[in-house]
C-alpha cells in the first residue's frame, strides 16, 4: 500500500472518529437525567418524551386547579381532565404526578419552561398558542362566552354585540385566549378597551362579576356551564367566539408520545367512557333554572346552619360525605323540619313510618333523630350496591335505590346488560331506568313497573346540590 493511500485512510478514521466522538459529547451534555428508587442516577440520553415517562416511571403533568379540570372533593379528586389524565396514567403503566397551578397564565409559563411531560387546564387551541406549544389530539369543543350579571337587564346596560362591551369593565385573566380574542376585535374597534388579571381564575372573575366589581368576563363555555351553579344571577350575553378545540400541550419530544396520547383517547370515545365523564361533569347543568338555585343558594345562609353539625356528625358516623348527606336532605325536604308529602313521610329526611321505626326513630319531627335515621338506612342502602359500581356512581347506586327500591336498580342492571350498556355506570344506567315504565320492557323484569324517571331526576338534583354545597364549605370536607 502506498504512502499516499495509507494517508487517505488515517484521514477517513480521524475524520469518522472525531464525528462520532462529537456526537458522543454532545449527547452527554444535554442529557436527561433520572433517579431510580434506590437513588441511582441514568441517563435518558437520545430517548424519546415516551421512553423517558416509561423509564422513570411517571407521567408529570402541569394542572391548573378549577371546576372544569381538577380539583379535591368530598369523595377525593376529582375533575374531567384529572380522571382523563389518571387513566391515561394507568393505561401507560406509570404513577401520575400533578404540579397544581391557580391560573392558565402560570400553566402556560411553566409549558414555556418545559416543566412536566404534559400541560393540562381546560385550554384552547389557538393560533397565537400554535406558534409557541406543541398541542396533542382535541378532546373537547367550547365556545368563548361573554358572562354579565344580570342586573345590567334591568339598568339596560346587558351587552348584546361586541360594539356594547365599549364603556364597560371588562377583565379577563393574562395568558388566556381570550385576550387574543379582544386584541383582533380591537384592531376593527378601537375604543374597545379591557383589563388584564394577572392572578385571577376564571372561577375568581366570575365571582368579581357576581359581586359587580367588574362588569363582564370572557369564559369558555363549558366553564360557565359548570359555574352557573355557583353564580345562579350570572347571564350569558353572547358567544365571541366560534367553536374552538380544547388540547393538551405537549414538550418538543412527543412525536410518539402524542401518537399514543392520540391511540388512547381514540378508544376512550369509541368506548363511550368520554360521554360518560362529559355526563357526570356536564350533563346536570342545563336542569336547574335561576329560581330553584337562587333559593337553595339563600336556604344555605338561611336554614342549613340550624343543622350542619349534625349532618357533620350523622356523616361522619356512618362514613359518608356530610355534604351528601345534607344535599338529600335538601332534595327531600329543603332542610324544613316539619316536611310532610301526601303519602305521610315526614321530617328532614322524609322518612316513612315502616323505615323510622326499622331505624330505631321515635319522633320523625326531631331534627337530629331524622337525620341520624336517614343517615343510617342511607348507609344500609349503599352497602348492598354491588362492588363493581365505583367510586362517585356507587353514592348515585344507592341514592336511586333510596328512591326507587333496590329491586328496580337490580332490573336496570340487567336491562342494561341486555341491551349492551355498562351496569355498572351511572351514565348508562340513568339512560335505561326510564323504561321501566314502559310496558315492553318491565313485563320482562322482575319486579315490574317504576316511576324510572323520578330516580334520575332525584340523583341528578342531590349531586347538583352536592357540588355546590362542596364549592361553599371547601375547608369543611
Amino acid at each position: 500500500m502506498s504512502i499516499k493511500v495509507q494517508q487517505i485512510l488515517l484521514l477517513v478514521v480521524v475524520v469518522t472518529l472525531s464525528f462520532f466522538l462529537g456526537r458522543w459529547s454532545s449527547d452527554w451534555k444535554f442529557n436527561d437525567v433520572v433517579t431510580d428508587s434506590n437513588g441511582i442516577a441514568s441517563s435518558l440520553t437520545g430517548s424519546s418524551r415516551l421512553e423517558k415517562i416509561k423509564k422513570k416511571g411517571v407521567l408529570d403533568v402541569v394542572m391548573v386547579n378549577g371546576p372544569t379540570t381538577y380539583f379535591e372533593g368530598a369523595v377525593g379528586k376529582e375533575g374531567f381532565e384529572y380522571i382523563l389524565m389518571r387513566e391515561f396514567a394507568e393505561y401507560l403503566g406509570v404513577a401520575l404526578k400533578l404540579k397544581v397551578v391557580s391560573t392558565v397564565n402560570e400553566a402556560l409559563d411553566l409549558s414555556r419552561e418545559g416543566v412536566g411531560d404534559i400541560t393540562s387546564g381546560a385550554l384552547s387551541q389557538t393560533p397565537e398558542r400554535e406558534k409557541m406549544f406543541i398541542f396533542g389530539p382535541s378532546y373537547f369543543r367550547v365556545k368563548e362566552q361573554v358572562i354579565c350579571h344580570q342586573r345590567m337587564i334591568r339598568n339596560k346596560t346587558f351587552p348584546r354585540s361586541v360594539g356594547d362591551l365599549v364603556g364597560l369593565k371588562v377583565t379577563v385573566g393574562k395568558g388566556t385566549s381570550y385576550v387574543d380574542t379582544l386584541n383582533n376585535i380591537k384592531n376593527e374597534l378601537p375604543q374597545l378597551h379591557f383589563n388584564l388579571s394577572e392572578d385571577s381564575s376564571s372561577e375568581q372573575l366570575l365571582s368579581m362579576v357576581d359581586k359587580g366589581e367588574i362588569d363582564c368576563t370572557i369564559v369558555d363555555s363549558n366553564i360557565f356551564a359548570v359555574n352557573n351553579r355557583y353564580f345562579p344571577a350570572l347571564r350569558k350575553a353572547f358567544n365571541i367566539s366560534k367553536s374552538k378545540k380544547l388540547a393538551w400541550i405537549l414538550r418538543p419530544d412527543s412525536n410518539e408520545f402524542n401518537t399514543t396520547l392520540n391511540g388512547w383517547l381514540n378508544h376512550v370515545e369509541r368506548s363511550g367512557e368520554m360521554d360518560r365523564l362529559k355526563d357526570h361533569y356536564y350533563g346536570y347543568t342545563v336542569r336547574f333554572n335561576y329560581l330553584n338555585l337562587v333559593t337553595f343558594h339563600k336556604r344555605i345562609k338561611g336554614r342549613l346552619p340550624k343543622y350542619k353539625e349534625i349532618f357533620k356528625k350523622a356523616a361522619k358516623k356512618y362514613n359518608l360525605p356530610w355534604t351528601m348527606l345534607a344535599a338529600q336532605s335538601y332534595q327531600e325536604s329543603h332542610w324544613d323540619r316539619l316536611a310532610k308529602s301526601p303519602t305521610g313521610v315526614r321530617g328532614l329526611m322524609m322518612l316513612t313510618r315502616a323505615t323510622a321505626k326499622e331505624m330505631g326513630i321515635k319522633n320523625r319531627l326531631n331534627a337530629t333523630s331524622s337525620i341520624y335515621g336517614g343517615a343510617k338506612y342511607f348507609r344500609q342502602v349503599y352497602d348492598r350496591v354491588s362492588n363493581d359500581v365505583k367510586g362517585i356512581d356507587r353514592y348515585k347506586f344507592a341514592y336511586a335505590a333510596y328512591n326507587v327500591g333496590m329491586g328496580h336498580i337490580i332490573d336496570a342492571r340487567a336491562l342494561a346488560r341486555k341491551q349492551g350498556k355498562n351496569p355498572d355506570t351511572w351514565a348508562d344506567l340513568k339512560t335505561v331506568l326510564p323504561l321501566l315504565s314502559q310496558k315492553k320492557y318491565y313485563r320482562h323484569l322482575k319486579h315490574g313497573y317504576a316511576r324510572g324517571k323520578e330516580p334520575v331526576d332525584y340523583v341528578d338534583a342531590i349531586y347538583e346540590y352536592h357540588v355546590i354545597l362542596e364549592n361553599e364549605f371547601p375547608k369543611e370536607l
